[in-house]
């Protein structure tokens, strides 16, 4: 039998794991305009209807079910027709059962119906036109002007404290059943004198009364109905606008209350009560009391700030940032008091403060503005500082975004035309002593800022010049001394007077009478705390003024540089070099010889015994300490730190050139360095800082200049620091000499100020004791010489003492210490300010001091005497 062939593919695919094709069905697309179209069918309904024994036609078909009674018209409005299968407009009886014809719908005032009625539109706006008369048979209005519901009242919460001033832990800076009420100030808009301000209250009153009468209905109508207002139709009480509600207390947040130390506290304290005005309002109250007459308000506008003047390293800045978030989020009615601030500081310092912000209130809770010269700080959109400036300033309420500016002074000068129509709540000024030449045009700048609250920061205040003081005082409180004239009759001449040589036993009592009173005024405003409240809280400090002996070459130039014809022709007042100028090239000298050029300096050049292996060449990379008293001390100081320790040490000089001398020697001896002066880019400053600060960082020297460096720069890393060379102004000293002891520091601190004995340095380390002994400080160089050195006073400081080891030492007649200068009495009590209560070391007690670097110059002539100050 044949066998089938089989084909020779399975049919559809099968067997090749191929699918059934599958084809889609077409769908019915046939007149589908007209389906839509349909009127809804109901799907049981028959096609013969049912009639009644009269012919009716019935509407319950034979299932007994009741049918939907069906419109007769159907409108669809706006449904395009398709033009292919049109609809007859004309004849209906060709549509099947229950279809009527669609008919657009027309709108009362469309183009088409106006068309074809033109008065219809005058119909329709005299129907709109009526008066509304209420539907009620017999009614009689009786109020003269119809009462609206008007709008939903506005419903204030009463304010409650922002933190729980009960709470253990609570830091309450303002407590209401204690400070009484606070009367708050709106400073955006402050009154120059008494007459324009009882002006503006009287236009006030007249304009709220007009406005009263406009809007006010009569008590009892014509026919003798009461007229009831509004409040008593909505079935709520009248409530007096004027009324507030008790304020509430005002508590420290509860993440900086666990970081603020006690003096912190009472600092922060201070400052609260001075920017709300309450130390302004005990200060007025008291005044009335004692003189029986009420001080004007008006001399006071605007007094809502203080300065604080605490020392170096007392958390000034924590003080403040503390006062700043405080009034940024609340306030005794329970909103916050301030919607701006500005922190005005260095250029050095802008990054340093926003640092700060993050650091003590934490990531993203506070976005400043800090402006510190790169595009990448300015705030978005914006392209120059003027702008970024200009945007923050226009900013108000819920548009807001960053609440703080951090701007240096000179870009606030140069920028402040852009904040003239803007409203500040609190300027915060640190290292405010620049602020002290009221004709400056820092200080015109920034007083032009509407901001009524003013705090100005620094550890150096002024105390001695009465000018200067009136300055700071009047920015931070305008008008609390009164003009610039009434402070001068009342205060200023009266208190000179008094200080004059030839003053007479009244003018001497009045004067002293006005220093008592202005004292008692601006004790107010100004807080200040010596930095001996940091011993309960750092490692120990040692501070040593170190006396230096010159080198024999240096006492041969110093010699002769004193007895040159121009400063010969200087001391007897016939002209000659300027004294800033001679004085600069002996402090030169007293550093190094090679800072000078000996030639161009010297009358007599030709008969100075130089050394055969001197090298005058300032090219040279042998800087040759050994002709310097103070870099063959700092060599070994270096030597013993790199070997024998891991010690970090700052050193600090006035001069660059003394800098590029340290940074030559770091080199030389392959000593890792880090330098930071005025010609460093503001930007890279806190980089460079934070690098040297670093515990794992490699260089262990930071080359500072003071000038650039000196104030607000945090060098915790270091634990030694040295001054090379003293500065007219204490306050620059002081400033330096602050770097390293300060919140964070885990060592004990060695502190050095080298002064050549017998020099030009000694005069000026007297000056500055003197001052510091006062607590006076903060005098510009060019005017100290000008006026504390006349004639007689320059014959002293240019006169050279090679006899002595210690020339302020012999000015003191100590009693401590015995004719050769070795201490044998203790002092009671160290005062930081005064260094004849501070240990007096001759040459052979440096073997017993606890340093080893000093106990090591013992073995070497170069240190003549020391001060020595031991915090705790």
């Amino acid at each position: 039998m044949a066998r089938r062939k089989l084909p020779d593919r399975p049919p559809n695919g099968i067997g090749f794991g191929e699918r059934p094709r599958l084809v889609p069905r077409p769908i019915n697309v046939q007149d589908s305009v007209s389906k839509l179209t349909k009127p809804f069918k109901v799907p049981y309904r028959r096609n013969t209807r049912p009639l009644t024994s009269q012919g009716i036609v019935t509407n319950v078909p034979e299932t007994g079910r009741i049918l939907r009674k069906r419109s007769q018209t159907i409108s669809y409005s706006g449904m395009e027709i398709d033009p292919e299968n049109p609809i007859n407009n004309e004849n209906d009886e060709d549509l099947p059962f229950g279809y009527t014809q669609l008919k657009r719908r027309k709108d009362a005032l469309s183009a088409q119906r106006l068309m074809n009625d033109p008065n219809r539109l005058t119909s329709i706006e005299i129907h709109l036109k009526k008066s509304f008369s209420v539907p009620i048979k017999g009614y009689i209005q009786r109020h003269s002007l119809p009462l609206t519901l008007g709008t939903k009242k506005k419903i204030t919460p009463e304010p409650r404290p922002l933190h729980d001033p009960t709470d253990e832990f609570a830091i309450v800076l303002y407590d209401p059943s204690v400070d009484g009420e606070m009367i708050m100030h709106d400073g955006s808009h402050p009154v120059n004198d008494e007459n324009d301000s009882k002006k503006n209250e009287k236009e006030i009153e007249d304009q709220k009364k007009e406005i009263k009468k406009k809007f006010i209905h009569p008590k009892i109508m014509t026919n003798g109905v009461r007229n009831k207002s509004l409040l008593e139709l909505l079935g709520t009480s009248e409530v007096d606008e004027e009324k507030k509600f008790p304020n509430v207390p005002v508590v420290i947040d509860p993440k900086l209350t666990k970081i603020l130390r006690p003096h912190q506290v009472e600092g922060v304290k201070f400052l609260y009560r001075c920017v709300t005005g309450l130390v302004m309002k005990d200060f007025l109250d008291a005044e009335t009391v004692n003189t029986g007459i009420v001080a004007p308000q008006q001399n006071n506008r605007g007094a809502y700030g203080c300065i604080m003047a605490d020392e170096m390293g007392l958390g000034k800045t924590l003080q403040c940032i503390a006062l700043m978030w405080t009034l940024l989020r609340q306030g005794p009615q329970g909103k916050r008091l301030i919607d701006k601030c500005i922190i005005v500081c260095p250029s050095s310092l802008v990054n340093n403060w926003a640092n700060e912000l993050i650091k003590w209130l934490g990531p993203n809770t506070l976005s400043p503005l800090a402006i510190d010269g790169k595009k990448s700080s300015l705030a978005s959109g914006s392209t120059t500082v003027a702008e970024a400036i200009k945007s923050w300033g226009q900013a108000k309420g819920r548009n807001i975004v960053k609440p703080v500016l951090i701007i240096s002074y000179e870009t606030l000068r140069r920028n402040v035309d852009q904040l003239q129509n803007c409203d500040v709540g609190l300027m915060l000024a640190d290292e405010g002593h620049r602020l002290k030449n009221a004709d400056s045009l820092t200080f015109t700048a920034l007083d032009s800022i509407n901001c009524p609250r003013r705090v100005i920061l620094s550890g150096t205040p002024i105390q001695n010049d009465l000018s200067e003081y009136f300055a700071l005082l009047n920015f931070s409180n305008p008008g609390l001394l009164g003009t610039r004239s009434e402070f001068r009759k009342n205060f200023e001449i009266p208190i000179l007077r008094s200080r004059d040589a030839d003053s007479t036993d009244d003018e001497i009592k009045k004067g002293e009478e006005q220093l008592q009173k202005l004292s008692d005024i601006v004790s107010k405003f100004i807080i200040r705390r010596t930095n001996d409240i940091l011993s309960k809280y750092l490692p120990c400090k040692y501070e040593h003024v170190i006396f230096v002996d010159l080198k024999p070459f240096q006492k041969n130039v110093y010699q002769n540089l004193i007895k040159s014809r121009d400063i010969k022709k200087m001391m007897k007042g016939v002209g000659g070099t300027q004294p800033l100028k001679a004085i600069g090239v002996l402090k030169k000298l007293c550093n190094h010889p090679s800072l000078l050029n000996l030639d161009e300096e010297l009358d007599n050049f030709d008969n100075l015994e130089i050394p055969s292996d001197y090298n005058m060449s300032s090219n040279s990379r042998d800087i040759q300490p050994k002709y310097s008293g103070k870099f063959s001390i700092l060599e070994r100081f270096l030597h013993k730190i790199k070997t024998e320790s891991d010690d970090k040490i700052v050193l600090i000089s006035n001069y660059t050139q003394t800098l590029d001398l340290i940074e030559k020697m770091c080199r030389t001896k392959h000593y890792g360095s880090l330098r930071l002066d005025g010609t460093m880019n503001i930007n890279k400053r806190q980089k460079l800082v934070d690098r040297f600060n670093d515990p794992e960082g490699q260089e262990f020297i930071f080359l500072l200049s003071s000038k650039a460096g000196g104030c607000g720069i945090n060098l915790i890393g270091a634990n030694r620091l040295i001054l090379m060379d003293p500065d007219w102004n204490p306050a620059a000293d002081q400033q330096a000499l602050a770097r390293v002891w300060r919140d964070g520091q885990k060592k004990d601190c060695f502190i050095y100020r080298f002064i050549s004995t017998g020099s030009i340095e000694e005069k000026i380390y007297q000056r500055q004791s003197m001052k510091m002994s006062l607590s006076s400080c903060v005098v510009d160089a060019k005017e100290d010489v000008e006026r504390l050195f006349s004639a007689d006073n320059l014959r002293q400081l240019f006169q050279y003492n090679d006899k002595t080891i210690c020339e302020t030492h012999e000015t003191y007649h100590c009693k401590r210490c015995n004719k050769a200068g070795k201490q044998t009495i203790r002092s009671d009590a160290m005062l930081y300010g005064d260094p004849t209560t501070w240990n007096h070391l001759n040459h052979a007690a440096l073997e017993k001091t606890n340093d080893h670097l000093l106990q090591n110059e013992f073995q070497y002539s170069d240190i003549s005497y020391a001060f020595q100050y031991i915090s705790h």
